[in-house]
C-alpha cells in the first residue's frame, strides 16, 4: 500500500541526519557512482603511506572503509555529533580524531604528513594542505562539482545566477592548487545521474547536506513538497544530476 504523503513527511523529518552515512536512503534513492572508484583508490594510497591526514572526515565512514591504515593516522572533523561518531569508528583501527574548525591553520607541523585525503570538503585550504605536505607528498580528494543536483536547487529556490552554478569547478580547483605551489597530476569529473524515489528520500537528503537549500525546513517548504510528491508519485522519479570530479595534486 502507497505511503501517504503525511507519512512519508513525518518520517523524514524525525530521522537522526548525523554522520555521513545515507544507507536510510537505500531503496529511496539511487545516484551512480564516479567511474575512479574514489575508496579503492584512497585505501590504495593509505597503505602505501606512512603518515596521513584525512580531512573533514564527517562520520569516518570512508576512511574506516580501508583496507590498511598508515602506522600514523589522523583525521579531522568540525562537527560535534561527527566528532563522536568518528571517534568511536576510527580509535579501534588506530586512526586519532581531531575536533577542528575546518578554518586555517590546519592544527599540524609543516610536513608532517606523506599523504591528505578529502572526500566531499566543503571549503579546501589549499596553502594548508601545501604547508602540511612533505617534500613528494600528495593531495587526494573527491569534490562535488559546479550545480550538483541543482535541479532539486532550482526546485526550490528558483534559478540560480551563473556565478552560483559554476562554482566548485575544477579548473578552479586546479588553479588554487598550482598558485599553493601544487602540481595537479590527475583531475576528473563526471556527471552522475540520480534520482529520488520518494518525497521522504528529497527532505532527509535536504536536511543532511543543508548547503543545497539553506535554511530548509518542511514548514517552510511544505507546498512545494507535496507538489514535489505528487510528480514523483506520476512519473516514478525526480531527477537530477551529481557532478563530482577527482583531483590528485603533488607537492615539488
Amino acid at each position: 500500500m502507497e505511503r501517504s504523503f503525511a507519512e512519508l513527511v513525518a518520517e523524514a523529518d524525525a530521522v537522526s541526519v548525523e554522520g555521513w552515512d545515507f544507507s536510510w536512503l537505500a531503496g529511496r534513492a539511487t545516484e551512480e557512482r564516479p567511474s575512479w572508484g574514489y575508496q579503492r583508490a584512497m585505501s590504495a594510497r593509505l597503505a602505501r603511506a606512512s603518515a596521513a591526514l584525512d580531512i573533514q572526515t564527517g562520520g569516518g565512514e570512508v576512511l574506516a572503509g580501508a583496507e590498511k591504515l598508515p602506522p600514523v593516522m589522523v583525521a579531522t572533523e568540525s562537527w560535534a555529533p561527527n566528532v563522536a561518531k568518528a571517534t568511536e569508528l576510527l580509535h579501534p583501527l588506530g586512526a586519532v580524531v581531531v575536533a577542528d574548525a575546518d578554518e586555517p591553520p590546519l592544527p599540524f607541523g609543516d610536513a608532517a604528513f606523506d599523504l591528505v585525503t578529502s572526500r566531499h570538503p566543503v571549503t579546501v585550504w589549499w596553502d594548508e594542505i601545501a604547508r602540511v605536505l612533505r617534500p613528494g607528498g600528495t593531495y587526494f580528494s573527491q569534490q562535488v562539482g559546479p550545480a550538483s543536483v541543482f535541479e532539486l536547487v532550482e526546485y526550490f529556490l528558483g534559478p540560480q545566477p551563473e556565478e552560483v552554478r559554476r562554482a566548485r569547478h575544477p579548473e578552479d580547483a586546479r588553479r588554487a592548487a598550482e598558485a599553493a605551489g601544487l602540481e595537479v597530476t590527475d583531475l576528473r569529473a563526471e556527471s552522475l545521474r540520480t534520482e529520488f524515489l520518494d518525497i521522504g528520500a528529497v527532505i532527509y537528503f535536504l536536511r543532511k547536506v543543508v548547503w543545497m537549500v539553506p535554511g530548509f525546513t518542511v514548514e517552510q517548504y511544505r507546498d512545494r513538497l507535496r507538489e514535489l510528491d505528487e510528480l514523483i508519485r506520476a512519473e516514478g522519479a525526480f531527477v537530477a544530476h551529481t557532478t563530482r570530479f577527482l583531483i590528485e595534486a603533488r607537492r615539488s
